[in-house]
């Protein structure tokens, strides 16, 4: 026993006892001190274990003990804290306020013992801690992050589905979601439940093998911006028996996963100046992280991190440098207060770094670059922050003084692999701007970049990274015309990185536009984008017709190596590759598809009969592989036949 516990303990027992963890409780069994103690849970205790000590962000106490089930010994605990875990001591309870959360303790396990087994799969909703988010490649039923895993490689090891056989997949069910927009989220998956979003306010829980709603969450808009414009929501995030979730007004919600409770929720910014929150936010283990989204108003971007147990504020990142800050002096004048630079898509983690690496949007306004001289960091670019602290460690901004709106807010994805004969801890991106990128994700060094789009504004990088652009590049008040289009050479929906082929897997457009700039005029909570009154003109495009679909893109090389072509621009569809050797794709023509992930060939296909608005994601329940996806205000489910 640790000679300083003893000493703590020894004032606390009476003389001729032989150990503390012998003693007895004085309280067992008195009722009036169950409920005293289960006053002081509340109090004390129930941030970290939850309701009724269930098990949150620490371990479920109703009925277990990990560390000495005697009453002496939870005592101990209590009171001098468990050494090489997150229980610290609370010594400073009184010797029988200590014996009453004992007693409270106690009668949870009793209760437990002698409850009947619980029937619904709700009862068995289990904690996701943040070694299960570490590790959730080991858990391929599962569907535990927004992208999957901490990685953002958004691949399935599933393979029951596989190419043999997908052509004999089929819908087991379809929940309608009605909503005033579509229905963008990646849905979260658990132990065989399932958490879908849709805007304004909703948060639905699945039973994910039968599609069965087990509970639902709303919450009215509290504020709505006049001028609002993406009413979107892309999911949630779990960490212990917790979800976190933004609103379209900029809150930061924690709700219990479990019974859909509301635990929490902070104001994280003023959606009456543009903010809002429309994708899922990171759980790491001791924090969350959400960035912001608003980048068409003139905000101010950043990246926050925030208590899980109590939505405390623990740091934030300026996107848009202040003065005395790194990286103002790429902004001309007072243009860092309105720079937006917007954080809005869910980032990647490296623990064993523990790095974060978040994505960074379009400087403001976005199309008149004049107006704010200078490189304009962070806009477009990556930022790798310490995850304790929120400091920078390095960035790399993929287009300086974007004039294009090419967010760069497309997945960041952290792969180790053999790279030109070296093995490598690499970060992939294939940007909006039309370009495919590979950065060592130590130090963010510059490995390649190579369009796989036509990119008209770029000849070519120096040694460090930077672009050499072309002559007419930005835009202008006259116009110019530039590839890629305003949509870009890809979007926000995810790709997908298989380890099996080693190749990235993107939706994509192939076209140009013409970027013709205009007065920029900011007025606070409206679009600032400082755009002209010409805008595209198919005839003003040069060389071959637009094209768009799906390709596979060799990290190696930068080459594309195969295309999958569909009829009408598709990116607001993501795409899945799994271990069965299948990508999955969306279509903005309703239809889900399945190629062969080496050729690119057709395997099988499914007409949704709505534009498809997410990206696809796999989990099993019971043994049997499943494939969701939503199609506008519709979530299905696909699984082969029994």
């Amino acid at each position: 026993m640790r000679p300083l516990l003893l000493c703590l303990l020894a004032v606390l027992w009476l003389p001729g006892q032989d150990a503390p963890e012998a003693q007895k409780n004085p309280f067992a069994a008195d009722p009036a001190a169950a409920e005293a103690g289960r006053t002081l849970f509340q109090q004390t205790c129930q941030s970290c274990h939850g309701s009724e000590a269930r098990g949150d962000r620490a371990p479920s106490l109703a009925g277990s003990f990990r560390h000495g089930a005697a009453d002496g010994e939870i005592f101990m605990n209590i009171r001098g804290g468990i050494a090489g875990t997150q229980m610290p001591s609370f010594a400073r309870l009184t010797t029988d306020q200590t014996w009453q959360l004992v007693t409270y303790l106690r009668s949870l396990a009793s209760a437990a013992e002698a409850a009947p087994a619980p029937r619904n799969r709700e009862a068995h909703l289990a904690a996701v801690p943040y070694e299960r988010l570490h590790k959730a490649a080991a858990e391929p039923q599962n569907w535990l992050t927004y992208w999957g895993d901490y990685s953002g490689r958004h691949f399935s090891l599933l393979h029951q589905i596989d190419t043999a056989n997908v052509g004999r997949l089929q819908a087991q069910w379809a929940l309608q979601i009605p909503g005033e927009s579509a229905v963008e989220a990646v849905p979260i998956v658990a132990d065989g439940v399932m958490f879908v979003t849709r805007p304004p306010g909703e948060v639905v829980a699945l039973d994910a093998e039968t599609g069965r709603r087990i509970w639902t969450y709303l919450r009215p808009q509290k504020k709505v911006n006049p001028y609002e414009s993406n009413r979107v929501n892309r999911g949630v995030a779990v960490l212990g028996n917790r979800l976190f979730w933004g609103t379209l007004d900029a809150a930061l919600v924690a709700l219990d996963a479990r019974t859909g409770a509301l635990l929490w929720e902070t104001q994280v910014a003023d959606t009456m100046e543009g903010y809002s929150i429309t994708s899922a936010p990171l759980a790491l283990r001791d924090k969350v992280v959400t960035g912001i989204a608003g980048g068409e108003y003139g905000i101010r971007g950043f990246i926050d991190a925030y208590d899980p147990a109590t939505g405390k504020r623990l740091w934030r990142f300026n996107t848009a440098p202040a003065p005395g800050e790194f990286g103002n002096e790429t902004w001309a004048g007072d243009s860092w207060e309105r720079a937006s630079a917007a954080t809005w898509l869910t980032g990647s983690y490296d623990p064993e770094l523990d790095t974060l690496y978040w994505a960074v949007g379009n400087p403001g306004p976005d199309v008149n670059g004049d107006v704010r001289q200078g490189d304009n960091l962070f806009s477009c670019s990556v930022v790798a922050l310490d995850a304790s602290t929120g400091r920078r460690k390095w960035h790399y901004q993929f287009t300086p003084n974007d004039t294009h709106d090419w967010d760069s807010t497309e997945d960041m994805i952290l792969v180790g692999r053999l790279w030109h004969g070296r093995n490598r801890k690499l970060l992939l991106h294939a940007d909006r701007n039309g370009i495919f990128y590979v950065l060592d994700r130590t130090d963010g060094k510059f490995l390649a970049a190579t369009p796989y789009v036509r990119a008209s504004w770029v000849s070519g990088w120096n040694e460090n990274g930077r672009p050499i652009t072309t002559a007419g590049w930005r835009s202008s008040p006259e116009g110019a015309v530039v590839f890629p289009a305003l949509i870009g050479g890809t979007n926000f929906q995810a790709p997908s990185y298989s380890p099996q082929t080693g190749w990235l897997y993107v939706a994509y457009h192939d076209g140009g536009w013409r970027y013709a700039s205009g007065p920029a005029n900011f007025e606070r909570g409206r679009q600032y984008w400082g755009a002209g009154g010409r805008g595209p003109s198919r005839g003003d495009l040069p060389g071959p017709p637009e094209s768009d679909g799906v390709m596979a893109i060799d990290p190696e090389t930068g080459k594309v190596l195969w295309k999958h072509e569909f009829s009408s621009a598709s990116l607001q569809a993501g795409v899945l590759a799994t271990a069965g050797g299948v990508l999955f794709a969306g279509s903005a023509d309703g239809d889900f598809v399945a190629l062969d992930a080496r050729t690119g060939a057709a395997l099988w296909h499914f007409g949704a009969g709505a534009e498809v608005t997410s990206s696809p994601m796999s989990y099993t329940v019971n043994g049997r592989q499943y494939v969701a996806l939503a199609a506008n205000g519709v979530l299905y489910s696909f699984a082969l036949p029994h």
